[in-house]
């Protein structure tokens, strides 16, 4: 971005743009725009891109990224429609070598008066009080250059000035191509009920309630109308360029040479070094013309003047497409909210609070609401009334963990007993005690919070108030103080009235001829033999009170007695699947301390046992059948862990055929293949959740095995599935044993019921997970792990008040690893609203994102795939219309504005369209389809995030012995450079991708080979170097497992390999093979359709 760059020659003010800036034009009236000079840069390693842009007038503008030229490999040619399936023209994907910024005609931009800035509230309060006008005054009036007012357009394409947005020149053309715009001086509907900041230059302190593409940051007022022509030399003042997002305090600005300003002098001027000190570079996802280094990358190539060259004479304009740099950056977002709120402590005691972001790493306070950990809502501010909340379509729900594995550094939540007399409920709605209910008449009573009825308090919990009315041992209470605390549970909330035994597991082991071929078998009873040492436990308890079984099977099933007494196992077969009974009682459950000489025995014997068996078909349902039969001989709760190989075609019940069929693909009857085959299986898992027995299914698939049917049972019992393709010893040994690992150790709550409270004014009335439920209030989940959340939506059924706000409360009921029955509550208190700009103000668009996958994941049941994909941009763009049509303030039609905390919902939404379950790539099986559809149901906002949007980290961009995590780049192809080697991870996948280019010393120093040609493609692991490169990134992707619940598997690719493709698909920002948008068309298909529903 050059600030003293000499002007262009430009239009008069008065004259219309012939242009849509930032969007591709080539289509408007069917003429092809001219084809200008190739640019310097083609794809790398490719053939030279199908339309190129010049320089403007002789400004040249800096390339994207070190190294890597754009690629450019997908793009279509000029005139042929690169988006068929939006039928939208060609907006092309991939960056422009130049990008002219055009002003739009004055009356259009400047006719309206400066917005109202004073009366917009700040986005969070903790962060200090709202810009008054005066500020914006100073401001403006610190912008004079050279005494004058500032004045006229800015130098082409690529200094800050007046709007220019994805804007259409209204007038121009008259309803051209597929953005009819507005007729002249006609805009939508608007309620200027409160300032807005987005379409405007942006003022320094108000905090940006909204983004449009029109300035370099997003916030602010408008500028007053400005005239005359710039001097050579002068440039604009413009606004430092990645304002983050919820900070409302004056940051510097960066003003050109010859410019007086009133009040204190701002940082030196830019020179022609890009990373000047002192200057505010524009980063990558702030929104504007000038497209400055990324966080992450340096200048484009050594020594390259890109700023300060001359003008030249006009040329022909080429076509506009928008710069994927002048769009919203999640990256950006990301690293703008860890900058801004990982320092200080989230604290929970004010109501309605936008926590910080999933990917922003901080400590929570509990203050009397539950931590964010445990709940995310997707809007803090609910609408007060079910019209307004119909209006804006945001779907209001929460994210709820109720078991969420805390950092160290944050308290487990406390016990509270109450003995015998059990935890104090509301008589009428059976509530818990939670700190906002009221004490009332000297404490004597209190009265409930969520249905106002009014209770007496027992004699022994009575206690005085203090001047305020708060009771004077509300501090020393945890159900008085805390958002999240657990009560001990008395005999009246145990089945049959009389308390759990400790909870058994059940390893159910397939010993088919695939099992024992692949050396599964005896990998797992190899591992076993000290894994169950690690069985999960209660507290400093020495030993687990969990009780170990063993069975195996193929077409029949094998139970073993391994009670302590005897000196060998003993095998019992049961060849009637048809009619499944538990043949032995005593030996079956046993301790693993006092059998521990029969189990490793067994696990010895069983591979050897069955090593010649040309058994090849197996049974299923009838397995599950045993184990819970076993567990409710035993009176106990507990978990199946079963592992299996193959289609269970066997005689049995349960017994299914193959119908995977890749022709219903975009028919009617694809819902289909996501539904079971047949109703055995929901029977079976109904009584599995009345037991108490939950299932975690292991598989080792070599062909279709109809994981859609398979899945029923673990997704109804709330348990987990595994899925390992082609399973090899060699390869996913490691994977393997450490999701197992991980699945047995971890803390599950058996044989839980949770209900969700509300207070007057709205109800749950939906829920999405691995749960059961009989009735329309008990959430029923057999086990319950701490990786798995229930989501819940919530609709209106009265009016709310602003003044109480809205309550929630979940309370989940379950047996402990040590058979202790416990009441865990969550609390959380929302705001409410009457202005649609506060509903807007307060969304989390992550939990959004991760509601509308589940429910979209759930639609698949149902619904043909493209209804599913079309219910979803229709809602989205209905969100964002509303949102125009409400809260923006008044600007030309061709603008897409985007509220501030949902400006990455387009973006986000995208990649949920793209996933494999709404548009599979013709590689994408089935059951891996189903496979996905099940993960993403019980998912946290963290997971769907970076499943959604995976993160792209360069390796070798910062010095090796810095401590700090690089931020990530966007997933974009034009992102990468081939001198780099980047890691990518979703979660479930790990990718290290080296570019062609690298550094001789760096494949040295990673690969332990001396050339890139010599990097085996596909490496699975890398070698154990001691170099410190090595340790960084081998240390880097153990701490990424770390985070992750499923162990993710390292593939190295390799530039231009046959791999490349796969890892290409998980580039979310570009066009995929099997259809899906790129970001870019996506926004521009997103603001058509506003446009449609606006008009």
């Amino acid at each position: 971005m050059n600030v003293n760059q000499s002007a262009p020659p430009v239009p008069p003010f008065g004259q219309p743009q012939p242009v849509y800036p930032g969007y591709h034009q080539s289509s408007y009236g069917g003429q092809p725009g001219s084809t200008a000079p190739p640019t310097p840069y083609g794809a790398y390693n490719g053939p030279a891109p199908g339309y190129q842009h010049t320089p403007l007038q002789g400004v040249s503008r800096a390339p994207p990224s070190s190294g890597a030229p754009p690629a450019s490999t997908a793009q279509a040619p000029c005139g042929q429609a690169a988006y068929a399936q939006f039928g939208q023209g060609d907006v092309q994907n991939g960056p422009s070598s130049t990008v002219q910024m055009q002003r739009l005609p004055s009356s259009q931009l400047f006719g309206s008066p400066l917005a109202p800035v004073a009366s917009q509230p700040a986005v969070l309060q903790p962060y200090g009080p709202p810009p008054t006008s005066t500020q914006v005054t100073a401001q403006l009036a610190g912008m004079q250059i050279s005494g004058a007012v500032a004045s006229a357009p800015p130098p082409s394409g690529l200094g800050y000035g007046p709007p220019t947005s994805l804007a259409s020149a209204s007038g121009s053309f008259p309803n051209s191509g597929p953005y009819g715009s507005y007729p002249q001086g006609q805009a939508p509907p608007l309620n200027q009920a409160q300032g807005h900041a987005g379409i405007q230059p942006p003022q320094r302190s108000a905090p940006p309630l909204a983004s449009s593409f029109t300035s370099p940051a997003s916030g602010g007022s408008r500028m007053p109308s400005m005239t005359g022509p710039l001097l050579p030399g002068q440039g604009f003042g413009g606004p430092p360029v990645s304002q983050p997002n919820h900070v409302s305090s004056a940051s510097p600005q960066a003003v050109p040479p010859g410019t007086q300003m009133t009040g204190p002098p701002g940082p030196p001027p830019p020179m022609h070094s890009p990373q000047q000190p002192g200057y505010h570079l524009q980063q990558n996802g702030s929104f504007g013309p000038a497209r400055g280094p990324q966080p992450n990358y340096g200048s484009p190539y050594p020594g390259a003047p890109t700023f300060g060259s001359q003008p030249g004479p006009p040329q022909p304009l080429p076509p506009k497409r928008l710069d994927p740099d002048a769009i919203p950056s999640p990256i950006q977002v990301i690293e703008d909210d860890r900058n801004n709120r990982g320092s200080e402590p989230f604290v929970t005691g004010v109501r309605g609070q936008v926590p910080p972001l999933v990917t922003t790493n901080f400590l929570v306070k509990d203050q009397g609401n539950a931590s964010p950990r445990y709940i995310r809502c997707t809007s803090y501010n609910i609408p007060c009334t079910s019209d307004m909340a119909k209006q804006a379509q945001v779907p209001l729900a929460a994210v709820i963990k109720p078991l969420a594995r805390l950092p160290p550094n944050e308290a487990s939540p406390y016990v509270v007993d109450h003995g015998e007399s059990g935890p104090l409920r509301c008589n009428r709605c059976k509530a818990y005690m939670c700190p906002f209910m009221q004490f009332i008449e000297g404490g004597r009573r209190f009265q409930c919070c969520f249905c106002s009825c009014i209770n007496d308090v027992p004699p022994q919990y009575f206690q005085h108030l203090d001047h305020t009315g708060k009771r004077v041992d509300a501090y020393d209470r945890p159900e008085l103080s805390l958002g999240s605390y657990e009560f001990l549970a008395t005999v009246d909330y145990c089945k049959n009235n009389k308390f759990p035994s400790p909870p058994a597991f059940i390893f159910m082991i397939d010993v088919s001829y695939n099992a024992i071929r692949t050396g599964l078998v005896r990998l797992l009873c190899e591992e076993l033999k000290s894994l169950l040492d690690y069985l999960p436990r209660e507290g400093g308890a020495e030993e687990s009170a969990i009780r170990v079984g063993f069975v195996t099977y193929n077409k029949v099933l094998h139970f073993y007695n391994v009670k302590s007494s005897l000196a060998q196992p003993q095998m019992m077969v049961v060849s009637d699947v048809a009619d499944m009974f538990v043949p032995l009682l005593d030996g079956f459950l046993v301790n693993i301390n006092e059998s521990r000489a029969v189990i490793t025995s067994l696990l010895d014997q069983i591979p050897e046992m069955f090593a010649d068996t040309r058994e090849t078909e197996t049974v299923f349902a009838p397995v599950i059948q045993a184990g819970m039969e076993a567990l409710k001989a035993a009176e106990c709760a507990g978990k199946l862990f079963l592992f299996h190989t193959s289609l269970p075609i066997a005689e049995a019940p349960g017994k299914l055929k193959n119908r995977d069929d890749r022709k219903l693909i975009n028919t009617d009857k694809e819902k289909t293949l996501f539904q079971p085959q047949t109703g055995a299986y929901q029977t079976l898992a109904k009584e599995c959740v009345a037991q108490g027995c939950c299932v975690d299914l292991f598989l080792f698939p070599n062909q279709y095995v109809d994981v859609a049917t398979l899945s029923v049972v673990p997704q109804l019992t709330g348990g987990s599935i595994y899925k390992y393709a082609c399973f090899q010893v060699e390869n996913d040994q490691e994977r393997f044993l450490s999701d197992l690992r991980r699945d047995v150790q971890k803390v599950v709550g058996f044989d839980a019921v949770m209900r969700v409270r509300t207070s007057t004014g709205i109800r749950a009335v939906d829920f999405f997970g691995a749960l059961y439920m009989s009735n329309t209030t008990d959430v029923e989940l057999a086990g319950l792990d701490g990786d798995k959340t229930v989501t819940v939506e919530f609709k209106h059924d009265d009016r709310l008040n602003e003044e109480s706000g809205a309550l929630l409360q979940c309370a989940l009921l379950y047996t402990s690893c040590a058979g202790q029955r416990r009441l865990r509550i969550h609390n959380l208190a929302l705001n409410c609203c009457t202005q649609l700009a506060d509903l807007y103000r307060n969304c989390e668009t992550d939990t959004l994102i991760n509601y509308m996958a589940k429910f979209a994941y759930r639609g698949v049941l149902n619904s043909p795939v493209k209804t599913v994909r079309d219910t979803l941009i229709a809602q989205c763009a209905q969100i964002l219309a509303c949102y125009r049509k409400n809260c923006a303030s008044p600007s030309s039609a061709g603008q897409l504005i985007l509220p501030e905390c949902m400006k990455l919902l387009p973006v986000y939404l995208n990649c949920v369209l793209k996933s494999d379950v709404l548009q599979p790539g013709a590689e994408v099986t089935t059951d891996d389809r189903a496979y996905v559809r099940q993960l993403v149901t019980s998912m946290d906002v963290a997971e769907t995030n970076v499943f959604f949007y995976p993160r792209l980290l360069p390796m070798t961009k910062s010095p090796i012995e810095s401590t700090t995590e690089q931020p990530a780049v966007r997933a974009s192809e034009e992102r990468l450079s081939n001198g780099d080697i980047y890691l990518l991870e979703n979660g479930l996948n790990l990718f290290l991708w080296v570019g062609a280019s690298v550094q001789q010393g760096v494949v040295q120093s990673l690969f332990n080979v001396s050339s890139f040609s010599q990097i085996t493609s596909g490496l699975g692991v890398l070698p154990v170097l001691d170099n410190p490169l090595s340790k960084k990134i081998r240390g880097l992707i153990d701490s990424l497992r770390a985070q992750r619940s499923r162990y993710m598997k390292l593939i190295v690719v390799k530039q231009e390999d046959k791999l490349e493709m796969l890892f290409k698909h998980f580039l979310v920002e570009d066009k995929s093979l099997s259809g899906g948008a790129s970001y870019v068309d996506f926004l521009c298909h997103m603001h058509k359709e506003i446009r449609q529903l606006l008009s």
